[in-house]
């Protein structure tokens, strides 16, 4: 971040990593030769009585203030800063606490060189559809019923007894003969049960594009590292 950037925070809050406040920007420590922020002066204590520094490197923006990439009892334990001057000799106990490099008097010469990297992520699509569908087929059924039919058969039985008032005459008996039909009923049942299941199958698939790289050339008298 830019000092005139880091000023106009004066008073706002510095978060830490986990989004806790740890105290608010008091006030920023610039390199004399280069006049690049380098440090942030944080009130941390009741009222702001504790101060104590944490490096610009990694500083972001966030919400109404800025967040470090520490955690907040890190930036506590830090040396308290009493001076208006940081020292060589504090200054390098900061960055040792810290862990970042110390910036070196050249770095204003140097220049980042940047590539593209290829991030490949899956995203889920339709690749095809299955559908059950049902008709109706007809079909002829036979099926064999066996069937039973009263038959007439003629009995004679002897008979040898005298009638005293019998009249000889024309009589007849009707017999009724009964038999069995087929009838034909219809139902419908389940038989069986249709359904559609998927499984997972593990392709492996190549993906190719074009990243670009920035180089650096150097010219001029340069002493080999």
């Amino acid at each position: 971040m830019q000092m005139n950037q880091l000023q106009e925070l004066r008073g706002a809050p510095v978060y830490d990593v986990s989004g806790d406040q740890i105290g608010k920007v008091e006030e920023v420590f610039a390199d004399v030769d280069s006049q690049r922020p380098e440090w942030i002066g944080l009130g941390t204590g009741f009222f702001g009585t504790k101060r104590v520094l944490v490096p610009v490197e990694g500083v972001q923006p966030q919400g109404d203030g800025l967040a470090v990439p520490y955690e907040k009892d890190h930036v506590k334990g830090s040396p308290d800063i009493d001076d208006d001057q940081i020292g060589p000799e504090t200054e390098r106990e900061l960055y040792a606490y810290y862990g970042v490099r110390a910036p070196s008097g050249d770095s204003d010469q140097a220049v980042t060189r940047h590539e593209e990297e290829l991030a490949v992520g899956k995203q889920q699509v339709e690749r095809g559809r299955v559908r059950l569908h049902k008709w109706v087929e007809t079909e002829p059924v036979a099926m064999d019923v066996e069937l039973r039919q009263e038959t007439a058969r003629v009995t004679r039985e002897p008979v040898d007894e005298p009638v005293g008032d019998a009249e000889l005459g024309e009589e007849a008996v009707d017999v009724p003969l009964r038999g069995e039909r087929p009838v034909v009923q219809k139902r419908t049942v389940a038989k069986e049960r249709i359904g559609v299941e998927t499984d997972v199958r593990t392709d492996h698939q190549t993906v190719e594009d074009e990243v670009r790289k920035e180089r650096v050339d150097v010219e001029g008298d340069v002493d080999a590292a």
